[in-house]
């Protein structure tokens, strides 16, 4: 049997799926009110931000598509890749990794990608206070560093492949739960440096470039932290999240939502919800083919082996 990263996740998750094997879909039609379509929306800002952009969706689908909708806020992407697998979830705006083990179990399908500043791909970044002596990836070495979580694409995967490419071995790994926890870890101290994701500076106003990456979620608390923590080094681009579908939803229903979600963006209402959710200024359609690479990167021997040993 093939060794590689996917499947070693895949089989470290089979619990979740008993969470909802006790649970049956009604035999209603799908998109009905007696079996509206199950939406997820992946954490990755506070809960109550979600709740209250997610309530914009569903007004805005359901008076733009014929189908009543769900929608839900789960635990971790762990509890979305296993609800494709039982029929508890037909949309879901999920992690890219999310969506290689979905489509990797279950079939899921990438139908949209989120576009951030007009960009469908990002970069991971590792960052470090301002004055730190680590000036290069190589100083790294033998250092404490926070990561987001072991299933995060820009917060982890992507770091690491770095470090694991350049041969560092670190002292410490600390994982934060958050991008904006990673930052203020390092901006307080507590870590020799972080890695979280990155997005280009947007033109703000006057022309003035507004910073867009991870740092930006701690303006608030920490107004001096662009000056506070700086950026050390990029990872390679890689494609963006995606929207995925269950793929046994039929083309007409897959087609209306898809149409529904790109439309939704150019409203006041969607720019602000996908904005406060996910940072994202626009959406595009999308095959799976637009993350074969991706896959392939999840799937090879190198990365899988730099993966058990955490």
């Amino acid at each position: 049997m093939k060794n590689n990263f996917l499947s070693i996740v895949s089989s470290s998750i089979l619990l979740a799926a008993m969470v909802f094997s006790s649970c049956t879909r009604k035999e209603a039609e799908l998109g009905s009110a007696e079996n509206p379509i199950k939406l997820h929306f992946v954490p990755s800002v506070d809960a109550k931000v979600i709740e209250d952009s997610s309530a914009k969706f569903k007004s805005y689908l359901e008076a733009n598509t014929p189908y009543k909708y769900e929608i839900t806020i789960p635990q971790s992407f762990i509890a979305v890749v296993e609800a494709f697998g039982t029929k508890r979830a037909d949309v879901a705006a999920i992690n890219t990794f999310g969506y290689a083990l979905a489509h990797k179990k279950y079939g899921a399908e990438a139908r949209l990608t989120v576009i951030r500043h007009g960009a469908d791909t990002y970069q991971s970044q590792f960052i470090v206070k301002a004055g730190s002596p680590i000036k290069s990836i190589a100083d790294l070495s033998n250092k404490k560093v926070a990561f987001v979580e072991p299933a995060s694409m820009s917060g982890y995967i992507l770091p690491q492949k770095t470090l694991n490419d350049q041969k560092i071995n670190l002292k410490e790994t600390v994982f934060a739960g958050k991008h904006d926890n990673v930052v203020s870890m390092v901006y307080n101290g507590q870590v020799d440096a972080g890695a979280t994701f990155y997005s280009p500076p947007s033109k703000g106003e006057k022309g003035i470039a507004k910073m867009e990456d991870a740092r930006r979620l701690v303006l608030t608390q920490y107004p001096d932290v662009e000056k506070k923590v700086i950026i050390l080094s990029l990872s390679d681009s890689i494609k963006n999240d995606p929207i995925i579908f269950r793929k046994d939803l039929s083309s007409e229903m897959k087609d209306k939502i898809v149409n529904a979600m790109i439309s939704f963006v150019d409203t006041v209402d969607g720019k602000a919800a996908y904005k406060a959710v996910y940072g994202v200024t626009e959406v595009k359609k999308s095959t799976d083919a637009d993350y074969a690479a991706v896959r392939e990167m999840l799937d090879s021997k190198d990365l899988s082996e730099m993966m058990m040993k955490k």
